[in-house]
């Protein structure tokens, strides 16, 4: 049998931590060698998360590069913007690879970042860093060892745009991305915003102009386009655990009809194996990609240069933990699907 890849998920107890342990347990290559939790250590992970039980006994660990970095040769880091790259860093000297899925080295201008963030605190990787959206940077992705895994938000709004950008079918002005997404997004901590009580049952705005993904966002659509790209982006929380729904608005240069802009998105992603076009007159829904790495795009035109396309992703999955699993994949040369071809629970 071949040897597995040694894997620590550092920050194991929140809700991307969750899913990436869910996940590497069913990985054909991989075998986890350590978990970190600074508020469960000395718990058993079965203990914290009831659905592993019996599949994953690991005692929880303080978070240690050194100590971990003698057991495991691949890091995925689950952790806060800051503390991701203090670690990176350590992880790295030590030889190991890394995926880290906070926003530390998603954004290549450090004073773009600190002005959305705060100062960086391994400013000395940013230009090593490679942002882990396959679909656009797959072999750059191969020859990494550190990876910053994609924002949720960023992920779907830039996979709806990505082939009208590329091809040059619409305007660089007046771009909107009206974004939905489910509670999980914010993270498994306690706040009284993102209780039952305050959230069943209603759908808001928030960080309207704000967001932090707005500039992560612009960056990777500005490489699309070969120009400078600005988004209207505006954020919304719905009461549902998992899902985005990102509705992006544009205008053609040409009177493009959907059957037109279905040809274009399916020729340009027709070998990526987590992209699905929707037929002409369908449109994605969430459930049918909640627990999986797809993202499911539909693109609509009027024919009168008014363009449409709705994206969706499992914000945890595609949007997070199942995107860092594929770009483990793609660093370390194993089958880009392995671990992540299961499909979506439905109802």
């Amino acid at each position: 049998m071949a040897k597995k890849l040694k894997v620590a998920v550092c920050g194991a107890t929140g809700y991307t931590g969750f899913e990436l342990v869910r996940l590497l347990l069913n990985h054909p290559h991989v075998e986890i060698a350590a978990l970190t939790s600074q508020q469960s250590a000395g718990k058993k992970m079965s203990e914290v998360l009831r659905s592993v039980a019996g599949r994953c006994d690991l005692v929880l660990e303080k978070l240690d590069p050194a100590a971990i970095a003698k057991k495991a040769e691949f890091a995925f880091l689950a952790l806060p913007h800051g503390e991701a790259a203090e670690s990176a860093a350590s992880f790295l000297e030590a030889g190991l690879k890394v995926c880290d899925l906070s926003a530390d080295f998603r954004i290549h201008d450090r004073k773009v970042y600190e002005k959305a963030y705060e100062q960086h605190k391994a400013p000395q990787y940013l230009k090593e860093a490679v942002y882990g959206l396959p679909e656009l940077h797959r072999e750059k992705i191969k020859k990494a060892r550190l990876v910053a895994n994609p924002g949720c938000y960023p992920t779907a709004t830039t996979l709806a745009l990505a082939p009208l950008l590329k091809h040059k079918k619409i305007s660089l002005d007046g771009l909107v991305a009206d974004a939905k997404s489910g509670v999980s997004g914010a993270g498994r901590k306690a706040d009284l915003a993102y209780s039952f009580a305050e959230v069943e049952s209603g759908v808001k705005a928030y960080a309207l102009f704000t967001h932090r993904h707005t500039p992560e966002i612009e960056q990777e659509l500005s490489e699309c386009a070969g120009a400078s790209v600005r988004i209207t982006f505006s954020p919304h929380l719905i009461p549902m655990n998992r899902g985005i729904l990102s509705t992006v608005y544009a205008r053609a240069l040409d009177g493009a009809t959907t059957e037109d802009l279905n040809t274009l998105y399916r020729r340009s992603y027709e070998a990526e194996p987590f992209v699905r076009v929707l037929p002409p007159g369908a449109l994605p829904r969430t459930q049918d990609v909640a627990g999986s790495n797809y993202c499911d795009l539909a693109p609509v035109g009027a024919g009168d240069g008014r363009v449409i396309c709705v994206s969706v992703i499992d914000n945890l999955v595609k949007g997070a933990s199942g995107q860092a699993v594929q770009n483990m994949n793609l660093m370390m040369g194993f089958a880009e699907t392995a671990g992540l071809e299961g499909l979506a629970v439905v109802p």
